[in-house]
């Protein structure tokens, strides 16, 4: 029989589909530490972003055949040293683009309504200075019609310029390898109304200076930071930053620096340079939204990513029980 251990958990229809093929699918969480006495038992491990498959921990799993990763990044895991050992390490690119996308637009409307800062004052001064509140965040901004960068153009970041067109934002992206793509966003405006746009890939500088919001959707396995101290000054005064993608792709000192001294109007972030205790001064910044890496966790995505890996295990594996 093969044995599965989902460690960071797989949706119910998923689990369902392997279980029907007579596989074992065990979903108690085992800590990082104990994973090198249980791991060796089984065939496949799933797991997403919390738990760490390194080289150390597949030296000690000679059955492991593969290796899945319920979501897109595959930092926690040592992809090129595991597909030397002849296991399979595969994951999810396409089942929560959208659940990300949407998230990088729910933290835009925050910011630019000032939404993320009014929620905390109002219980605290809404009985009492109510009218000053009104007046303080009364200076928002609207989406359409600015420019909106896109910093890594493969799925998530194409779903992030389909919203932008469908909201009326002109949309600027730049990649080292998708040149152009072609956005269908007929479900944004009617079943009977399809509008297609061919967006073309900008230089890294003129997507800098252009955007009033810039978005992150690209892979950080360390080293310096996507976005410094030389890139936060090249960008336009009062821009947006939106990191969903990995923490560290960010400079966190510099962005902080960035919005003290009035360079950024704000900043949204869904992850952090040090998960899970991100640093109280991003945390309590009045101008940053927050979230606690939930790009993917809604109950969509997680139903997407459940059957995706499931489909691809049992391909995997064929008739083999």
């Amino acid at each position: 029989m093969i044995k599965i251990l989902a460690n960071d958990g797989i949706d119910a229809d998923g689990q369902m589909l392997l279980e029907e093929a007579g596989y074992q699918v065990d979903t108690e969480k085992v800590a990082q530490e104990d994973l090198p006495g249980v791991l060796p038992d089984y065939d496949v491990v799933i797991v997403r972003s919390a738990t760490k498959i390194r080289k150390d921990l597949i030296d000690k799993c000679p059955n492991l055949k593969i290796i899945a990763r319920g979501g897109v990044g595959l930092d926690n895991i040592d992809v090129e040293y595991a597909e030397s050992k002849g296991i399979t390490v595969m994951n999810t690119p396409a089942a929560s683009s959208q659940s990300v996308a949407e998230l990088v637009f729910a933290h835009l409307f925050s910011l630019c309504r000032f939404l993320q800062q009014s929620h905390r004052e109002m219980p605290v001064k809404g009985n009492t200075e109510f009218k000053k509140l009104k007046n303080i965040y009364s200076d928002g901004i609207q989406l359409r019609g600015r420019t909106l960068g896109i910093i890594g153009f493969g799925r998530i970041g194409q779903e992030v310029a389909r919203i932008g067109l469908a909201l009326g934002m002109k949309v600027m992206p730049v990649d080292l390898v998708v040149n152009e793509a072609d956005i269908d966003i007929n479900v944004f405006v009617s079943e009977n109304v399809r509008l297609e746009v061919t967006l073309d890939t900008y230089e890294w500088d003129e997507v800098l200076s252009n955007s009033d919001f810039l978005t992150l959707h690209v892979p950080f396995t360390g080293g310096s930071a996507l976005i410094g101290p030389n890139e936060l000054a090249k960008m336009k005064d009062g821009a947006i930053i939106v990191n969903t993608a990995r923490g560290g792709a960010v400079d966190e000192d510099a962005l902080l620096e960035a919005l003290n001294n009035g360079k950024l109007r704000g900043a949204a972030l869904d992850v952090f340079d040090n998960e899970p205790t991100p640093k109280k001064e991003l945390l309590e910044h009045p101008l940053v939204s927050c979230s606690p890496h939930i790009g993917a966790a809604t109950a969509e995505a997680q139903a997407n990513i459940g059957l995706e890996l499931a489909d691809r295990i049992l391909a995997f594996f064929g008739d083999d029980k």
